[in-house]
């Protein structure tokens, strides 16, 4: 391999807010947040979801909202009509 051309390869703490739930996976993902984890600190990523949350690995039925937004802004707002 060629020096100086390949990213950094590292121990990366990823956090699945979903799920409240850490991994730390090698990556080279580029990242300035940094967070301590098990007495050590990590370059820090947050995920919106990851296995420990995604319906197809858990095993959960999620119900979609089948309504448009039109009709939750007047189911919310109905008591104020004049």
């Amino acid at each position: 391999m060629r020096p100086n051309i390949h990213p950094e390869y590292r121990q990366v703490l990823f956090h699945d807010t979903n799920a409240d739930a850490y991994f730390l996976i090698g990556s080279t993902i580029n990242t300035k947040n940094t967070k301590v984890y098990e007495g050590k600190e990590y370059p820090y990523v947050t995920l919106d979801i990851s296995s420990a949350s995604h319906p197809f690995y858990t095993g959960e039925i999620r119900q979609v909202n089948n309504e448009g937004r039109i009709a939750n802004f007047n189911k919310r707002f109905a008591r104020f009509k004049r």
